[in-house]
């Protein structure tokens, strides 16, 4: 163990698109901060081959495969991680879908498809695992929203802001329902990131010129994201809930 904090000893932490990008640096912020960590991703052998990675520093995470999207399987994975720990203390819904596509191409199977991975996706695992945090009067749950949430998205369409402004929304009144069980529920909202998602989408010229047009000239880094996650899931958060905490380099202030 290479870590010498240790804010997140004896939980148990299940990280959705936890195989590469954003997932992958949460899941490693997690896990150096002292958890158990399931890395569940669509993907199941980069699941695995993440969750291998990480287990050469930070104990040994264990990854699942997952499909957020249908309630059977992300019942599976809750079987799993209660009968593997008895119990799930943090939730982080990070896995997610976009689409650069403009709003007139947009076909009814991408807009569906698009909102059952962003907004139902998270709906299906807190709602799985909900009643082992009541159980245990604990609960932390982060859901990874996005600055198009907060606004309108640098790269995706319509259908990526709507569902990301939802999850907001579902974050809030979430929230509201299971503070008094002491759990807390808050989101993210990350700008531009610097993952390979982005890099696949993206020309030089775009990037050169976004990083331009923010005050902190440059794009974010995926483990700046798990920092703020980590902090979230500690108890130095035990008061905040149903909030929105942006990481966006300036380019969105509210």
């Amino acid at each position: 163990m290479k870590n010498e904090r240790r804010e997140l000893q004896d939980k148990v932490a299940i990280v959705t698109g936890g195989g590469r990008g954003i997932g992958r640096a949460i899941a490693a912020k997690i896990a150096e901060a002292g958890a158990e960590v399931i890395v569940a991703d669509i993907d199941s052998a980069l699941a695995k081959k993440t969750a291998q990675e990480l287990s050469e520093e930070y104990g040994e995470p264990i990854g699942v495969q997952v499909d957020v999207a249908q309630e059977e399987s992300v019942e599976a994975m809750t079987k799993m991680a209660l009968k593997k720990f008895g119990r799930v203390d943090i939730l982080i819904n990070n896995a997610g879908t976009m689409f650069r596509t403009r709003f007139q191409e947009i076909s009814v199977e991408e807009w569906k498809d698009t909102l059952l991975v962003n907004l139902t996706g998270p709906f299906l695992c807190t709602r799985a695992l909900l009643p082992t945090m009541k159980k245990n009067s604990y609960g932390r749950i982060v859901n990874i929203s996005s600055s198009a949430g907060r606004s309108v998205s640098t790269l995706g369409g319509a259908h990526y802001t709507a569902s990301k402004a939802g999850l907001l929304g579902f974050t809030r009144a979430v929230a509201k329902e299971v503070a008094s069980f002491g759990i807390t529920i808050n989101a993210v909202c990350p700008g531009l990131i610097d993952t390979q998602m982005v890099r696949n989408t993206t020309t030089k010229e775009e990037l050169d010129a976004f990083m331009n047009s923010f005050p902190i000239q440059r794009l974010g880094l995926p483990q700046e994201v798990g920092d703020l996650v980590v902090f979230l899931c500690t108890e130095k958060a035990s008061y905040i809930t149903g909030a929105t905490v942006d990481i966006n380099g300036g380019d969105l202030m509210i």
